[in-house]
């Protein structure tokens, strides 16, 4: 029977997933929307993933976790690699496009941009504290103009005269599309001037200081929309490489990293299995730590979050 490696990289907005044979060839993936509870999402992503897997002819031996819920899905799945998304994307990335130089990564609710050279990540950057220029910001403007999120692209590209849309702040940016709007703007106008504006607002942030050499990459929920990919190459002078799989690189990184790791065994029904988190506060010290527990049918199989040896939780069992 053939190894295969199961690759998962969950965010707020969404959670991605694929599995992969030894040559990285993708045998299953799939993306759906995480919405605000990630071991649900996860339980139906393994669910879907299963369904276009073939059990006879592979096995699944490896299992790596990326994102913002990476730690606790890594406990839920018994994955042998979790890994920060700078590290996963650059490897997925690096897989398909060895003399890749930047990687420029627009989520839902994030951005990254990651520097390489010669094949090595060198240098990086995330946005932090706003989300105005990513995925949930151009969603809530499609909203606001009555459109669905698909339509922006092919909608940008009709514009020949784009609108300056003030993009540096959600609410500024909301304010500026109204305005625009009643004075007149054409509708393809202000989506191509919100297209401009992510871009902007990424270059100025998140690439702020950042040395941007081609070939470029550009990955992520966002990079499906073709205006915003446009204003990119308007920005940089450059062309910019999307791959049909963009939103995908993370899960296929880290299960690309799974491969170097000890095999596990690891089980797709795990659809009735009950997983719950719960936050305790310790008292034993002043630090206060908030420790989250992790209980697999009433059973803690894991926990975290303690400062010290006072706040140490015994587990009985990491077996999942």
């Amino acid at each position: 029977m053939k190894k295969a490696y199961l690759g998962v990289d969950i965010g707020s907005i969404s959670t991605k997933g694929v599995i992969i044979d030894e040559d990285n060839k993708i045998l299953a993936s799939e993306y759906l929307w995480t919405e605000g509870d990630p071991i649900r999402a996860v339980k139906r992503l393994i669910s879907v993933l299963k369904v276009q897997f073939n059990p006879k002819k592979y096995k699944v031996v490896g299992v790596g976790t990326t994102g913002s819920a990476r730690k606790l899905i890594g406990v839920i799945l018994g994955a042998n690699v979790v890994k920060n998304e700078i590290t996963a994307h650059a490897i997925g990335t690096l897989s398909l496009y060895p003399d890749v130089r930047t990687i420029f990564e627009i989520g839902g609710q994030d951005s990254k941009i990651i520097i390489i050279d010669n094949g090595i990540v060198v240098d990086y950057a995330m946005n932090t504290l706003c989300a105005a220029g990513t995925g949930s910001f151009l969603s809530s403007q499609s909203k606001r103009l009555g459109l669905e999120v698909e339509e922006f692209g092919p909608l940008a590209l009709k514009s020949k005269n784009p609108t300056n849309i003030a993009a540096r702040c959600t609410v500024f940016a909301e304010s500026d599309l109204v305005h625009k709007a009643q004075i007149g703007h054409k509708k393809e106008d202000i989506v191509a001037g919100l297209c401009k504006a992510v871009v902007t607002n990424y270059l100025n942030n998140v690439g702020k200081g950042k040395k941007i050499n081609a070939p470029i990459v550009f990955q992520g929920g966002v990079s499906k929309n073709v205006g915003v990919i446009k204003a990119f190459e308007d920005a940089t002078g450059e062309e910019i490489t999307v791959d049909q799989n963009s939103h995908l690189m993370g899960a296929l990184g880290v299960a690309i990293l799974s491969k170097k790791e000890k095999e596990v065994e690891f089980n797709f029904d795990i659809e009735d299995i009950v997983f719950e988190t719960k936050g305790i506060e310790c008292k034993g010290c002043a630090n206060n730590c908030e420790r989250i527990c992790i209980y697999k049918d009433g059973e803690l199989i894991d926990a975290w979050g303690n400062k010290c040896d006072k706040g140490a939780i015994k587990v009985k069992s990491k077996s999942v």
